[in-house]
């Protein structure tokens, strides 16, 4: 009886086996279609993908420091010519000229 009841048990063990295996093909499958349901709905969406997001706030990163790159040097530049400005509006010293006479009358 002891063959007879390992038998049985092997068998079942053999089943379980085989349906664990199966079970996991089964999530497999399911996960696939899952992930492409959703991709499918994000793409009706329109919504972005993290690579292009990255892409485009290291572009505007860029951007932002340019801009500030430049705000620096049009201040610079401004402050050169104001200060060359400021030089040329110097008032030069009058010249000396004879006073006219009244004519006699």
């Amino acid at each position: 009886m002891t063959q007879t009841t390992s038998r049985f048990f092997d068998e079942i063990a053999k089943l379980m086996t085989d349906a664990a295996g199966a079970a996991h093909g089964v999530r497999k499958e399911v996960e696939t279609v899952m992930r492409a349901q959703a991709e499918r709905v994000l793409r009706d969406l329109d919504v972005v993908q993290r690579e292009e997001f990255e892409a485009v706030k290291a572009m505007a990163q860029k951007a932002r420091e340019e801009n500030e790159a430049l705000s620096q040097r049009i201040s610079a530049l401004e402050a050169k010519k104001g200060s060359e400005a400021t030089a040329a509006a110097k008032p030069r010293p009058a010249r000396q000229t004879k006073p006219k006479s009244k004519p006699k009358t």
